[in-house]
C-alpha cells in the first residue's frame, strides 16, 4: 500500500518547483493561480529568492504547499495513495492531495495560518530545539517541570523515537536544552525558526484561522488522512475541521502517525515536496517495528 507524506517548514530551498514550472503547463496554471491567489509573485522569490527571503513564514509556508500538492496534482505516473499525512504544514498539501480541500483553499488557508503565527511570532519571541536521544517521557517530564506562565517550553514534534523538537519561549528553551543535555541527551540543537510553532504561544492565532477553517468546505477524503494531532485515520470532514485548528497548539505526533500508517499495510512511502527528512524519518520507525519499507522522494 503506498502513504504519500508532506514535509513542513524547513524543508524550503531556493529553486524549489522551478522545473516543475518549466515541464508542466498544468503545474504552472496552478503555481500562477498561486500568485493571483497571494497577492505576489510567490513563484519568483521560490525560483529565484535567497535563503533569507524564503524563511519568511509568510513565504515559506505558502511555498512549500505550493510545490508539495502541486507535485501530487501533476505528476502523471505517481500511484494513487492508499493514505497520506503531513508533517505540520504539510497536512494542508495532504488533505488538497486526498481531495479533503480544494487546492485554492488549501492555500488560502496556509495564507491566514502564516500571518497569524508570524503575528505570534512578532508578538511574544519564541524557538525550537530538537533534542537527541532521550526516550519521550523523560523530555515531556523536563518540559513540565520548567514551563510555567511567561516560562512555556513544551515537546512540539515527536519526529521518530529518541528524537523530539521542544517549543517555547527563548530562555525557557536554552534551559531545557542544558536540562536534557544533563540527563543525557545526546545532543540539544536550538534551530534557527521564526518562533515557538505548536506550543501555547501560538493560541493568539486561533481566531483568525478558526473563522477561516469553518468558512472552508472540506470534503470526505479520497483515502484516509493521518492528522498530526490524533495519529489517526480521519474522514469525518467535522473532524477534519478540528484537528486542523487543534494542530495550531498541539504537538505533531509523526512517530504514531508513521506506526499507525504501517499497522493499516502501509509498505511505501512517497515524500512529496522539499527535503527528503520524512522518508528517513519513516525508515527508522519501520526499522524500530521491524518492517522494511519502500521509500522515496519526488521533489
Amino acid at each position: 500500500m503506498n502513504a504519500f507524506v508532506f514535509p513542513g517548514q524547513g524543508s524550503q530551498f531556493p529553486g524549489m518547483g522551478k522545473n516543475l514550472y518549466q515541464g508542466s503547463e498544468k503545474a504552472r496554471a496552478l503555481m500562477e493561480r498561486a500568485n493571483e491567489i497571494l497577492g505576489f509573485r510567490i513563484t519568483d522569490i521560490m525560483f529565484d529568492g535567497s535563503d533569507e527571503d524564503l524563511r519568511a513564514t509568510r513565504v515559506t509556508q505558502p511555498a512549500i504547499f505550493i510545490h508539495s500538492t502541486v507535485l501530487a496534482l501533476c505528476t502523471p505516473e505517481l500511484p494513487s495513495p492508499d493514505m497520506v499525512g503531513g508533517h505540520s504544514l504539510g497536512e494542508f498539501s495532504a488533505l488538497a492531495a486526498s481531495g479533503a480541500i480544494s487546492f485554492e483553499d488549501g492555500l488560502r488557508l496556509v495564507k491566514i495560518r502564516a500571518e497569524q503565527m508570524q503575528a505570534c511570532c512578532e508578538k511574544v519571541p519564541g524557538t525550537m530545539a530538537a533534542i537527541l536521544g532521550l526516550p519521550d517521557a523523560t523530555v515531556e517530564e523536563i518540559c513540565a517541570g520548567i514551563s510555567a506562565p511567561g516560562k512555556v517550553v513544551v515537546p512540539a514534534n515527536y519526529n521518530c523515537d529518541g528524537q523530539i523538537v521542544i517549543s517555547g519561549e527563548k530562555e525557557a528553551v536554552l534551559e531545557a536544552c542544558e536540562a536534557l543535555k544533563a540527563a543525557g541527551a545526546k545532543r540539544a540543537l536550538p534551530l534557527a525558526v521564526g518562533g515557538a510553532f505548536h506550543s501555547p504561544l501560538m493560541e493568539p492565532a486561533r481566531a483568525g484561522l478558526a473563522k477561516a477553517i469553518e468558512a472552508t468546505e472540506v470534503k470526505a477524503p479520497g483515502c484516509p488522512v493521518y492528522q498530526n494531532v490524533t495519529a489517526e485515520a480521519e474522514a469525518d470532514p467535522v473532524r477534519i475541521k478540528d484537528n486542523l485548528l487543534r494542530q495550531l497548539t498541539s504537538p505533531v505526533r509523526w512517530t504514531l502517525s508513521v506506526r499507525n500508517m504501517l499497522a493499516a499495510g502501509a509498505t511505501a512511502f512517497t515524500e512529496l515536496g522539499p527535503g527528503t527528512v520524512l522518508q528517513g524519518l519513516a525508515k527508522r520507525i519501520a526499522a524500530a517495528e521491524g518492517k522494511e519499507i519502500i521509500v522515496n522522494s519526488i521533489a
